[in-house]
């Protein structure tokens, strides 16, 4: 299972309007999101430089990842988050509303049958040193070998695109405890996405997010929304009421799931001192 920890409100969305949002990584609680392996990158392509004693080259790599990293809201990914824990203090505290909210568990099987094109699950790996990356070695050969201008060589572009999508699944250790899992898209690879962006405007400021028809991927399968639900646990500090979740499930033509809900049995402190 891969445990989704939300609030009501997004809940909603996910089980009475079948959609599943993905919002930008730049903007979520890891201030090193897609930064933090870029960098790696570039620590990585340096050091093998300077062994090499390519000073100019050196110079140049920097300024062209400095370039690259100034440009990152236009690779932005985004992206829904799951863990592999369930019912887990820590992810009721940063992404269930401090208990208050409610996590669904999705069937990753399923979800990895149901992504394809634009969109991947992909696990999260959680490190800042990119030496035996695969990226960093095939970025310091082009660098290395070039006589020209590095900037204008097609295959340096195509690498450094492929490494701004691999950087959404990195991030830094101190976060290795959540064991996360992104669906995730780039917009940038592509031109014509055939997901539609969309924003959410709220007193404070204007979100923008794609959103993923749950019903549309589900059914390519031959299967439905409910098919991916294996279960639903309110939150620890939640004062939702069970019947009236089980009216709701109901009333949304799914009460298959009414059997899947469950209350937490988290600890947590309904009132932090």
């Amino acid at each position: 299972m891969l445990y989704h920890y939300t609030g009501f409100e997004a809940f909603d969305g996910i089980i009475r309007c079948a959609q599943l949002r993905l919002n930008n990584i730049l903007n979520m609680n890891d201030a090193s999101e897609m930064r933090l392996f870029m960098n790696g990158i570039c620590r990585s392509v340096v050091e093998r430089l300077q062994m090499d004693h390519e000073e100019e080259k050196i110079l140049w790599t920097e300024s062209f990842f400095q370039k690259e990293l100034a440009e990152e809201f236009h690779y932005s990914a985004y992206a829904a988050c799951f863990s592999r824990y369930r019912d887990d203090a820590a992810q009721w505290e940063r992404y269930g509303h401090l208990g208050q909210g409610v996590c669904i568990a999705f069937y990753e099987d399923l979800m990895q049958r149901m992504v394809g094109g634009i969109v991947s699950l992909q696990e999260v790996y959680y490190q800042e040193d990119m030496r035996e990356h695969r990226l960093a070695d095939e970025i310091y050969r082009v660098i290395r070998n070039s006589r020209k201008n590095p900037q204008h060589l097609p295959r340096l572009q195509e690498l450094m695109n492929e490494a701004w999508v691999q950087s959404a699944a990195f991030k830094h250790p101190s976060f290795a405890c959540e064991r996360e899992f992104r669906l995730v898209i780039s917009p940038f690879i592509s031109n014509e996405l055939a997901i539609e962006p969309k924003y959410h405007v709220s007193k404070g400021r204007i979100k923008k997010y794609y959103p993923l028809d749950l019903n549309q991927m589900c059914g390519h399968l031959g299967l439905q929304l409910a098919d991916l639900v294996g279960e639903i646990i309110i939150g620890p500090t939640s004062s939702q009421s069970l019947p009236i979740l089980q009216d709701y499930l109901k009333d949304c033509g799914l009460e298959v799931l009414s059997d899947k809900i469950s209350m937490s049995r988290c600890p947590l402190r309904k009132y932090p001192v």
